[in-house]
């Protein structure tokens, strides 16, 4: 059997459910399998301590850094203490990190790994509320704000907290199969459906909610009529606004244009449909607002770089056994 091992580094302030996530998918493995455990997981601070979780956990390390095997994957969560981390930290990431086969961060996770330079030239994801910052202290970084994960060759980043586990999912989808991912993902009661480029939030939370009561009727009004006109000039219409008053008004309120959060929420609202019901594509794309198969397929491609079909066999909910 191929071994993958997992080193996890440990710090104080270390965001505990960052660490846990990802260990629990990996440790699932080994009940799945014979003959040897594909994922031996090792936990390493700086010195070998115990560390402070920042919700006040205390945390063993199997060891320290210094002594620590090169692994196959090294897996640096997040937390207060990776955006004031001790230099020695930093240093020991600018060394061994790159030894590792696979580098994967969990929430900011991802801002340890640019202090050490290792996130130069590429691209990456972290929590939503520091990916400013990310991309204002590192702007040689490729930051995406958006998925819950990205990958980046042998370079894997997460957005917040649960993430991580959707991440892990997804590694053990890659080496050990779908059905391996699947049952593991059952045993914790999650799903094994969201794909990385799956936003970190929805379209309404993603915009600013508008201040005004015209501007945030037309904001309901977008998501529960998807299929409905909404061109500007419509849009414009119910705000009773000028169509460039209205444009410029809304994206001053809503941090979006129009015509931007009217995809989102079109796209959000037929991924749901291929989701959780078996209604067919061609039905879907008339009750989402793109008119055509066509236009939809054209859409998934360019958010999500799928088809609505391959969307579905990969994300629909089976409809439960009775």
């Amino acid at each position: 059997m191929t071994q993958r091992p997992v080193l996890v580094v440990l710090f104080d302030g270390v965001q505990s459910l960052d660490v846990t996530g990802p260990v629990e998918v990996f440790a699932g493995a080994s009940h799945l399998t014979s003959g040897g455990d594909p994922y031996p997981i090792r936990t390493a601070s700086l010195d070998g301590a115990p560390v402070r979780t920042r919700s006040g956990l205390c945390l063993a390390a199997d060891g320290a850094l210094a002594d620590a095997p090169p692994p196959h994957t090294l897996l640096v969560p997040g937390g207060e203490g990776s955006l004031d981390p001790d230099p020695r930290l930093v240093d020991w990431l600018r060394v061994h990190a790159p030894r590792a086969e696979r580098l994967v961060s969990v929430c900011t996770g991802a801002v340890l790994l640019a202090r050490a330079g290792l996130l130069d030239g590429r691209r990456a994801t972290t929590h939503w509320a520091f990916c400013d910052h990310l991309a204002r202290t590192h702007p040689e970084v490729d930051v995406d704000p958006d998925p819950i994960f990205v990958r980046d060759g042998n370079l894997a980043t997460s957005a917040g907290v649960t993430a991580g586990i959707d991440l892990a999912l997804a590694l053990v989808e890659e080496d050990l199969g779908r059905d391996a991912a699947l049952t593991i993902a059952r045993h914790l009661v999650v799903f094994l459906r969201r794909p990385g480029n799956q936003a970190q939030f929805s379209a309404q939370l993603a915009a600013q909610t508008a201040r005004r009561e015209p501007l945030r009727e037309v904001q309901q009004f977008i998501t529960e009529h998807p299929s409905a006109d909404l061109s500007v000039d419509a849009l414009a219409g119910r705000a009773r606004l000028s169509p460039r008053h209205f444009a410029r008004a809304f994206q001053a309120e809503t941090g979006t244009t129009p015509g931007r959060y009217v995809e989102r929420v079109r796209l959000e609202h037929a991924r749901r449909l291929l989701e959780d019901t078996g209604r067919g594509v061609h039905e879907v794309a008339r009750a989402s607002g793109y008119g055509t198969p066509e236009a939809m397929r054209r859409a998934f491609l360019k958010a999500l770089g799928t088809a609505p079909a391959e969307y579905r066999r990969r994300f629909h909910a089976p409809a439960p056994s009775r």
